[in-house]
């Protein structure tokens, strides 16, 4: 999970200050302390750690925190401000050309994921109903051209390639003319991937770059890198005038060291993120979320803006009104756990919900999508007689489903019991908020509903 050390160690820091009535002088410095060596061992610059915290210092000493009846919780709120205006403070949109097409150019060190990101742009920008081509520019790493020709058949993207003997400069300038040409309203060039000390390819990127004028110079760097991706950014800008930047593998990334330096050392603000290998899995850059997430508020705005593009509202409303008659089965459950795979990975979701990022390491919510598989290979293995009614489900038919799963007749019997247990408070709760029900009845008899209920069927 991203930022998952840090999270871990901002929410003790401040679930100290919480707690207090009143907080002293001596209280803040001790926080400040503490936050101080979380960032550091996030790997966040030590010059953008040490301007931080004296910004936060110098807010959260004043009389108006100290005699607030909430210190603690004024404080958090500066450090979620800080925290916001360190990653560049609101979200930086890709540019737009006056006159079609947009050109956007990669560029990055080998290995940082370029080319997959070109093909998660292009399919991020085929959803706002645009017509992106690709221009492959990589004529160096072996493969290259066709990896992208790849991804270009996956998403049904247009590839421009010239194959590995001409010049990328003349690939690139061929490419535009061709989406001028085709109606192209975005173009976007994968480079090979180089070194900053390399002057010779360098020169390369500066020639591409006067031939096309390019809206955009994203460079694509890998977040777990820490502070070499924030080195590598300071040296690209210097060179190439960088409009913005890509961090990739940001999902793996458990300390955040580059997402929190590289706007303040380097100026260019994060645009994207990657959380995921899925051409789905690119995100537009969002500093105030992404501190949300951090200070573990949660992300509700953006787990809203995913349910609304992949989840389909009249299946929704369906599966409501099944739940509502308590004619809720076992292939609706199959449904229900498809709709929610498109969201992204489990633990990703549940980090999106505030107060859940703690809750998921208790011992009852060890939720991961290997889990899920479980879940759905014993449903598969189901006949659709038993999904549709699983109160027929005996003895003999549990044995044969856990050897038909790969599973335990017990992780059988325990899904079943859980699946019957959701089914009744279900039922409970569309009694209490019908006519005869009540908000307070509802309310009353809500808090007797989730005892022993775990979560995913555990």
């Amino acid at each position: 999970m991203a930022f998952e050390g840090l999270t871990t160690r901002l929410q003790n820091v401040f679930s100290k200050l919480r707690g207090k009535g009143k907080v002293s002088d001596e209280d803040v410095a001790e926080a400040m302390r503490e936050v101080r060596l979380a960032l550091l061992e996030a790997d966040v610059n030590f010059k953008v750690v040490k301007e931080f915290i004296a910004k936060v210092k110098e807010k959260a000493v004043g009389k108006e925190v100290m005699e607030s009846f909430t210190p603690g919780m004024v404080i958090i709120d500066i450090v979620n401000k800080e925290l916001t205006d360190l990653m560049g403070g609101s979200q930086s949109k890709l540019a737009k050309a006056n006159k079609p097409p947009t050109v956007l150019m990669m560029v990055g060190l080998q290995g940082a994921g370029k080319t997959t990101t070109s093909g998660k742009l292009a399919k991020m920008l085929q959803k706002q109903n645009s017509r992106p081509l690709l221009v492959a520019g990589d004529i160096y790493r072996p493969a290259a051209i066709k990896q992208l020709q790849v991804l270009g058949e996956q998403i049904k993207a247009p590839v421009f390639t010239l194959g590995d003997q001409t010049s990328p400069v003349e690939i690139a300038r061929q490419g535009l003319q061709h989406a001028k040409d085709n109606g192209n309203d975005y173009v976007i060039i994968d480079t090979a991937g180089r070194l900053h000390v390399d002057e010779e390819l360098m020169e390369e990127l500066r020639q591409i770059h006067s031939v096309v004028n390019p809206d955009e110079v994203l460079l694509v760097v890998d977040s777990m890198t820490g502070q070499d991706a924030v080195n590598v950014a300071e040296h690209f800008n210097q060179q190439l005038d960088l409009t913005g930047v890509v961090l990739t593998k940001l999902d793996g990334d458990t300390r955040g060291g580059a997402a929190l330096s590289v706007k303040a050392v380097t100026g260019c603000p994060i645009k994207f993120a990657s959380l995921g290998e899925k051409l789905d899995a690119l995100e537009p850059f969002h500093p105030e979320r992404m501190a949300s997430r951090i200070l573990g508020m949660g992300d509700m705005l953006s787990l809203i803006e995913k349910a609304q593009s992949n989840i389909d509202t009249e299946k929704a409303k369906e599966m409501e009104r099944k739940m509502r008659n308590a004619e809720f089965t076992f292939e609706d459950f199959l449904e229900q756990m498809d709709q929610v795979k498109k969201l992204g990975p489990i633990d990703q979701i549940m980090d999106m919900i505030p107060g859940m990022g703690k809750m998921k390491q208790a011992k009852d919510l060890k939720v991961d999508d290997k889990q899920m598989g479980r879940i759905e290979a014993i449903v598969y293995s189901m006949t659709t007689e038993e999904k549709r009614n699983p109160d027929m489900i005996n003895h003999s038919r549990r044995k044969r489903i856990a050897t038909g799963s790969g599973t335990s007749l017990a992780e059988v019997n325990r899904l079943i019991k859980q699946f019957d247990e959701m089914r009744r408070m279900m039922k409970q709760f569309s009694d209490m908020m019908g006519p005869k029900g009540g908000k307070n009845k509802a309310m009353k008899q809500l808090k007797g509903l989730g005892k022993g209920m775990k979560f995913p069927f555990r």
